[in-house]
């Protein structure tokens, strides 16, 4: 517990009386010398603040624009930049998973889910497509394109192999149907809950990044940045479900 002592700064005398208020603020007076200071700093001012972060990688963490996060910390266009610099230094996703427990076969249970968003403008959409594992709630892949087949194949690519083999929920979109073996596949509609938890996790998406909100003002200007703040949130997401399971 902190304890804070306060004097009168004219005498030294530590006998003060409340005075009211000025300024939304405890005003006190001195007994000894009948002198009112300033108006006392409230106990929250008087902490030490952490000071905020200026990472450029911040951008992949908060719901702000890359142009009103260059605005409030006076940062140049190039250091907001480093997000690109350090996706290209990050590991493929695959080394953030972890590895299947090869006698359950509900540790490659995937739920596929393919998610709209758009680059400058509205008119130019850039769809998501997730595979999400059911029992780590990890992302085990991801694919940025439209919404045709090639961009579904892309992502059963990117599945790793110790996952592809395990049974796949998706819903009723016909490029799953065109990629995913038959025998591996399960189309569900949303009220079955089979792929309530992939659902949810494009809630979590929205909430954490900003540009991908169907309503917003914040909105990626570049496929390059779309996909590398994506890309970013990924592996955070992924590591941060490692360590909760270990």
């Amino acid at each position: 517990m902190v304890t804070i002592t306060l004097s009168c700064p004219h005498c030294g005398s530590e006998a003060l009386v409340r005075d009211g208020h000025a300024q939304s603020a405890q005003t006190e007076v001195s007994l000894s010398c009948l002198w009112t200071p300033q108006p006392r700093e409230s106990y929250s001012q008087r902490l030490p603040r952490r000071p905020p972060r200026r990472d450029p990688a911040c951008l992949s963490r908060t719901q702000q624009s890359a142009r009103s996060y260059m605005h409030i910390w006076r940062l140049s266009h190039d250091r907001v930049q480093l997000d690109q610099k350090k996706v290209a230094q990050l590991p493929a996703l695959r080394t953030t998973l972890l590895a299947p427990d090869p006698e359950d076969p509900t540790s490659t249970i995937l739920e596929l889910v393919e998610l709209w968003s758009f680059v400058l403008k509205k008119a130019h959409d850039s769809w998501m497509w997730i595979a999400l594992c059911r029992k780590t709630r990890q992302v085990v892949a991801y694919a940025v394109g439209d919404r045709s087949n090639k961009s579904c194949h892309r992502l059963w690519e990117a599945i790793p192999d110790s996952y592809r083999t395990g049974h796949c929920f998706t819903d009723f979109w016909a490029a799953y149907q065109a990629v995913i073996p038959e025998e591996q596949r399960t189309a569900v509609g949303k009220e079955t809950g089979e792929t309530a938890h992939v659902e949810r996790w494009n809630n979590t998406l929205r909430q954490r990044l900003a540009r991908f909100v169907r309503m917003t003002l914040s909105f990626s200007k570049s496929v390059v940045m779309h996909e590398a703040c994506l890309l970013l949130f990924l592996h955070r997401y992924n590591l941060d479900r490692a360590i909760l399971l270990k």
